[in-house]
């Protein structure tokens, strides 16, 4: 291995800003792409703009198994790289790379088979149907090209790089804007321009990647089909994944009760979503940085490092949320329109932010908690929370008050922050405890977190 950024010595701080600057400029980048998407669907219609809204959310079915192998890539990798043996750290890029591939297959045919119904479940009606599946099978056949980028992502984060994908995701938004009004316009290709403009900028995300870790590991990757290392791994892809699955399932439930407002209602709360994210960005970058920096000093068996590392990140974190939510506030009407003219559109889009400034730092917490219990290799409990916050609470409080007693939508809101708020609490105090735990006595860095804690 020729290079990497050592994050065992030196400054917690300056090895958080030095590495969270570039994930959450990555993470613009990325947020601003899909609002361009949005934008250029605006153009199209508003039935356009409810039909990507619509397919965004069966998109994240892909989403969940891409950041389940980003993050457990990241979590055996940065392992092995705060230990010194590089042998493994090349092992554990092919295996994923391998696991990659099949996942990839599983997720077309999962996305093929449940695509249908998912669309007519999140509220599309029949003018707004069309427009929701097209963009879905164009993106299903090429899931494979997000799931190899989030494995060379992960690899290069672990490695202490995150400048690399920050600068492929800035050259991809530029080159939405350029591919966006020729499929689009141009070539009369309509919504499923949108998509395949998507697949061809994420393709050469792709080999970009893979092309840096070449020089990172100095060698190319070869996608290795090891079952022993592939158990190792999944211990710590398939509880990531699954935790981002509840996530999407949890996206599922809230628009599917939205839904029954509406489909103008679903894009004004997609929208909404969209722009909480960006303002969400930094704290996601903080999120990268800390999951880095804790498996690397989690793997030199650095203890007082970890928890530096996790307490810095909070206190970053509440400064982003000081910035941010007086945006969500103030500016969210304005905001909004710039997407739509449509009342109901801005109108729902305004109140979502509002009362989900709320929850804002509480989303930080939950962010940094998660990310230091994954690159401790701790991940059981974030899965089980996540089932509980993204979908046993909302699903049944939100059915009592909205199906039920027929409550106005605004309660669906005030559900998501007082369930969020109550998760960031629990997580705090799980993260400390274990990481206190972590004595040089009686830590090992082999030990996975295999069973319920």
């Amino acid at each position: 291995m020729k290079q990497h950024r050592d994050l065992t010595q030196g400054p917690i701080g300056g090895h958080l800003l030095a590495m969270a600057i570039p994930a959450a400029m990555g993470m613009i980048f990325n947020t601003l792409y899909n609002l361009t998407d949005f934008w250029f669907a605006g153009k199209l219609s508003d039935d356009a703009l409810a039909g990507v809204s619509i397919a965004g959310s069966v998109f994240f079915l892909i989403l969940s198994g891409s950041i389940g192998m980003q993050t457990g890539t990241t979590a055996m990798v940065a392992t092995d790289v705060g230990r010194g043996n590089t042998g493994s750290v090349a092992n554990w890029i092919d295996q994923a790379t391998g696991l990659g591939l099949i996942l990839s297959f599983a997720c077309l045919a999962l996305g093929l088979f449940v695509a249908d119904p998912l669309i007519r479940f999140l509220g599309a009606e029949a003018h707004v149907f069309p427009y929701a599946k097209s963009y879905v099978l164009i993106v299903l056949w090429g899931c494979f090209s997000f799931i190899l980028s989030g494995v060379a992502a992960g690899a290069l984060m672990a490695l202490g790089d995150t400048e690399s994908n920050r600068n492929a995701l800035a050259v991809g938004l530029l080159a939405n804007f350029a591919l966006n009004p020729v499929l689009i316009f141009v070539l009369d290709l309509g919504v499923a321009g949108l998509a395949i403009g998507t697949i061809i900028i994420k393709l050469a995300t792709a080999i970009y990647l893979y092309s840096v870790l070449k020089k990172r590991v100095g060698k190319w990757v070869r996608p290795a089909f090891n079952f022993k290392d592939w158990v190792e791994l999944l211990r710590q892809v398939a509880p990531a994944s699954f935790t981002m699955l509840t996530m999407v399932l949890g996206g599922f439930i809230t628009v599917g009760f939205i839904g029954r407002f509406g489909s103008q209602s679903v894009a004004g709360y997609s929208v909404g979503l969209r722009i909480e994210q960006l303002l969400l960005l930094p704290a996601l970058g903080l999120n990268s940085a800390v999951m880095s920096l804790v498996g690397q000093n989690f793997g030199a068996n650095n203890p007082a490092r970890i928890k530096e590392t996790y307490t810095k990140a909070l206190y970053t974190g509440l400064g982003i949320a000081i910035f941010s939510i007086p945006v969500m506030i103030f500016l969210s009407p304005a905001l909004l329109g710039f997407f739509s003219s449509s009342e109901t559109i801005i109108n729902t889009g305004t109140t979502y932010l509002r009362i989900d400034a709320l929850a804002f730092f509480a989303y930080v917490v939950l962010f940094i908690s998660v990310a230091s219990l994954q690159a401790i290799k701790k991940p059981i409990f974030p899965m089980y929370l996540g089932i509980a916050r993204q979908l046993v609470l909302p699903a049944t409080i939100n059915y009592l008050l909205i199906v039920v007693f027929g409550l106005p939508m605004i309660w669906l809101f005030i559900t998501i922050i007082s369930v969020v708020i109550c998760s960031a609490i629990v997580s705090h105090w799980y993260t400390w405890r274990e990481l206190g735990r972590l004595m040089p006595s009686n830590h090992d860095p082999n030990t996975p977190d295999t069973a319920a804690p």
